[in-house]
Order: C-alpha cells, then sequence, then structure tokens
C-alpha cells in the first residue's frame, strides 16, 4: 500500500512538472509575433491547440508540428462506446451552455480579451491533472466556446487531455481509436534564452515555424521540444454531422 501511494505521489509530482514546464515553454515564447498567431495568449496545452487549430500562420509548416493517431478499422462496439460517451458528455455539458455556470465551476477563460479568437478555451486545471491519471468522460480537461454576437459565448465542444507517455491502447481505452483521432504538438524549435521575442524570426520558430527538426534547431541556435504537452482530442457532441463530432 504504501508502495502504490508513493508511485502515484511520484506521478502527480511528474504530471506538475510537465505542467510547470509547458507554461515555462509558453512564458519563453512570450510576446512573439507568429503570422497572426499572438503566443502571448498561450498558457497552457488548450491554448497552444488553440491556435494551432484556428489556423494562425503557415498551414504546411503547422502540418510538421502535428501528430495524429491512425485510424483503427471501424467496428459496431467502438460506435456504440463512442456514442455512449458523447450522450454522456451532453447531458454532463448541459449546464454549461451559460458560460458563467462554468466560470462557477473552475473552468477559465484564456485572455478572452484577444478578439481575434473565434473559440475560447474554457480550460479546469484540476480536471486536466486528473486526467493524467483516470479518465471520467463528464469531466473534459476544456470547454470549447464559440464567441457570441452579443459579446457571450455559445459551447460547441470540449477536448480531453491525456498524459504525453499514454500509450495508443491507452488513449483507445478513453476514446477509440476507429471513431477519433488523437494529436499532440511535436518538433518546436524555440528562439535561445535572452533572444527578443519580437524580432524573432517566427517563420522559422515556434509551432508555426519551417524548422521541424533538432538538427536544423541546433543550427539556428535554438532550443528543440520532441513534444510539447500531453495527447488531446476534440468532440462536439452536438453536430449532426457524425463525421464532425470528433473532427480534429
Amino acid at each position: 500500500m504504501l508502495f502504490r501511494i508513493s508511485v502515484v505521489k511520484i506521478a502527480a509530482a511528474l504530471s506538475v512538472t510537465s505542467a510547470l514546464s509547458a507554461t515555462a515553454l509558453a512564458q519563453d515564447m512570450k510576446g512573439m509575433d507568429m503570422s497572426g498567431g499572438d503566443m502571448s495568449q498561450m498558457s497552457d496545452s488548450a491554448e497552444m491547440d488553440h491556435d494551432m487549430h484556428m489556423g494562425n500562420g503557415n498551414m504546411k509548416n503547422m502540418a510538421l508540428h502535428m501528430a495524429y493517431t491512425d485510424l483503427r478499422p471501424a467496428n459496431d462496439a467502438d460506435k456504440a462506446r463512442a456514442a455512449v460517451l458523447v450522450t454522456d458528455l451532453q447531458h454532463a455539458l448541459a449546464k454549461y451552455k451559460d458560460y458563467h455556470v462554468a466560470e462557477a465551476d473552475g473552468f477559465k477563460p484564456f485572455h478572452p480579451e484577444f478578439k481575434q479568437q473565434k473559440v475560447v478555451h474554457f480550460t479546469k486545471n484540476w480536471y486536466g491533472l486528473k486526467a493524467a491519471f483516470t479518465f471520467n468522460p463528464t469531466e473534459p480537461t476544456s470547454l470549447l466556446y464559440e464567441r457570441a454576437p452579443d459579446g457571450g459565448y455559445k459551447l460547441i465542444g470540449a477536448m480531453y487531455t491525456d498524459r504525453k507517455a499514454a500509450t495508443l491502447d491507452e488513449l483507445n481505452e478513453r476514446v477509440p481509436l476507429s471513431v477519433a483521432r488523437w494529436h499532440r504538438h511535436v518538433n518546436f524549435c524555440i528562439p535561445a534564452r535572452g533572444t527578443d521575442m519580437k524580432t524573432a524570426d517566427w517563420t522559422k520558430f515556434g509551432p508555426n515555424g519551417s524548422i521541424a527538426t533538432k538538427e536544423a534547431c541546433d543550427a539556428a541556435g535554438g532550443r528543440f521540444f520532441p513534444q510539447v504537452f500531453g495527447w488531446m482530442v476534440h468532440v462536439y457532441p452536438w453536430e449532426t454531422n457524425p463525421q464532425l463530432v470528433w473532427a480534429h
């Protein structure tokens, strides 16, 4: 029993360390201009994920920094399991259609003052930490809100997360890989410490940059990160088109 508790404590410490490293990375990149993407608004994996999916920057280069799970063969059991996940999520998130309720429950929006964001991630850090150990389909790490004309937010989906080291089978246990494609952010080259981020060449560096190997990063004097943050998957439970429910 003591051994089990120690393992859990160590895992928790590693998870927190990973989260702190992600925040430190975002701080290192603060203030940079990436051809339309403002990294100063990125304070954790959800915010980074938002920028990568909203079309900011060079689409060709962005593809260099995204890795997806392959779709496994479709089967009825997985479809049924995914359908249950969606139904459960619909019920769990119904109350959060009022974003004030989400905020009261601990979901925090990332820099809502940046009006160029069409979709805003509301993230609950406690759920993100728990997701490193266990999966609760009714407790997504982030809620996805679309900006409404009246200045409020319309709930459109959610994001599940898992730790960096999760295996494909472990991801599949959470959300079937025959239905959804989990993704992760990879091969980031960040300028050397002390670099003026406002004058750095962001056509080369960052999540939209052309550098995607350690060799090229070393040659440019940067710092290379093989993977940033953990695994993520989006779900849009109210989409009427089945192909868009688990769209990435």
